[in-house]
């Protein structure tokens, strides 16, 4: 008898334990320590193949008497059971040559369902330990009977619902939107991602462009997470590989500009004339710290804590990326810093009283809420605050972290130091800046030419 067989019969007459994995991880604490039985299952272990049986479901058998016929199919000591979707009487089953018997009314047609569907499959069984080794039982499976289509909305979801889960609320609200369209395009039908192909996708940017008036980054941006959803069921198995519609399908994109403040534009925020005290001195103040001290995102700014200011230094967790980061701050952030020292500061309250200092951070969703609340408080007076140095560029508090990288690439600082100061995952993310400088020193090369 042929080791697998062996092996299969095995696990069918277990009680309890009928996966064959489960089986071999159980031994030998679960049956008798025969020393006969521990060499057989050790050497099943080592040297078992991936195998197909035609097993007739006896544990199975319904109060009619039938049972369903299945392939077993073993691949790394792991048991698949695939259906046939075929119950017969235990009366009509030869158990001995795998067969229903010739009294069945429908017994030729049965009989060769089985017989071409276990030929198919032993097929693909033999091709994988000879060439292609890498797919599962599963996939055997898969390749036989067809993979079930994948809801795309259902697939979404579950991954809107790991970002909520981390905490990550802004990505969670922008990705949630993004599909909200989509169901909305589809009349909140059902969606497969076999569905969506190539044509699919250019007829839905063409409705976003057009109907939703998109711009092309915004259509970039939503299709661009479609094709993340597509790659990560891809690598969890889920979706075939044939599917994928980004191969042909090409997202478009275009060249923005980066708005960010000249050394005298940031001179002019810092010199507009403001009541002490007042909510738009401390957002312009908030503004110039950000411009100095790294170009610290808003959402670090404004949980910065006295327990972050170590002299000197800031040393603070970056909520967007968890990355650890120490700043030395230069004179003017510094300044800043003592201006909203009180005497005996609380180390756990804020720097900058803009959040409540009881605020609860382990909320995402409260502490989001929190700092979009402030964030659109701070952009506003900004706007203000722009006017009044009669700036004509629009400036929000972002604009604060692209005035420190241009100005600290200007200055001569390497960029490999500018993208660790501003805890960037990938330099890339910083050449961006390092062309806007590149650009600037072209423009004033062309002086020459007048």
């Amino acid at each position: 008898m042929p080791i697998n067989t062996a092996f299969i019969n095995i696990v069918q007459r277990i009680p309890v334990h009928k996966k064959a994995a489960k089986f071999i991880n159980c031994f030998p604490q679960c049956f008798p320590r025969s020393p006969v039985f521990t060499t057989f299952v050790l050497t099943l272990k080592t040297h078992i193949m991936s195998s197909v049986s035609i097993v007739f479901r006896k544990d199975r058998i319904n109060k009619f008497g039938e049972a369903p016929i299945n392939f077993f199919i073993v691949k790394d000591r792991r048991l698949t059971k695939v259906s046939l979707g075929i119950k017969v009487h235990q009366d009509l089953w030869d158990d001995k040559n795998k067969r229903v018997k010739s009294k069945h009314d429908n017994a030729k047609k049965l009989n060769s369902l089985i017989s071409n569907k276990f030929a198919e499959l032993q097929d693909q069984v033999l091709e994988n330990e000879t060439i292609a080794k890498s797919l599962t039982s599963r996939q055997l499976k898969e390749n036989l009977f067809g993979q079930k289509p994948l809801d795309f909305f259902d697939f979404a979801d579950q991954v809107l619902f790991d970002y909520k889960k981390k905490g990550a609320i802004g990505t969670h609200d922008g990705c949630l939107a993004i599909i909200n369209k989509l169901r909305s395009y589809l009349g909140d039908k059902t969606i497969y991602f076999q569905e969506i192909t190539p044509v699919f996708l250019t007829q839905y940017e063409r409705h976003l462009r057009d109907t939703l008036k998109n711009r092309t980054n915004t259509v970039h941006n939503n299709l661009k997470f479609f094709r993340k959803l597509f790659n990560l069921a891809i690598t969890m198995d889920l979706v075939d590989q044939r599917h994928y519609p980004f191969n042909k399908y090409k997202i478009k994109t275009e060249k923005t500009n980066r708005t960010y403040l000249t050394e005298d534009e940031l001179q002019a925020i810092a010199q507009v004339p403001c009541t002490a005290g007042t909510r738009l001195e401390l957002h312009r103040d908030m503004f110039i710290f950000s411009a100095y001290a790294g170009g610290l995102r808003v959402s670090d700014v404004l949980k910065l804590k006295w327990d972050d200011i170590d002299n000197s230094h800031i040393r603070l967790t970056i909520k967007k990326t968890r990355s650890q980061l120490s700043i030395k701050m230069p004179t003017a952030a510094l300044a800043i810093i003592e201006k909203y020292k009180p005497a005996n500061p609380n180390k756990k309250h804020y720097v900058f009283p803009m959040l409540p200092n009881d605020l609860n951070e382990k909320d995402p969703i409260l502490l989001d809420s929190a700092i979009s609340s402030a964030t659109a408080y701070i952009n506003k007076n900004l706007s203000i605050l722009a006017k009044k140095a009669e700036l004509e560029k629009h400036v929000s508090i972002h604009i604060s972290r692209h005035t420190f990288a241009t100005r600290a690439l200007q200055k001569g600082m390497g960029i490999d130091k500018v993208s660790k100061i501003m805890g960037h995952a990938q330099i890339r993310e910083t050449q961006i800046y390092a062309k806007i400088v590149n650009e600037e020193l072209d423009k004033a090369m062309d002086l020459f030419n007048a």
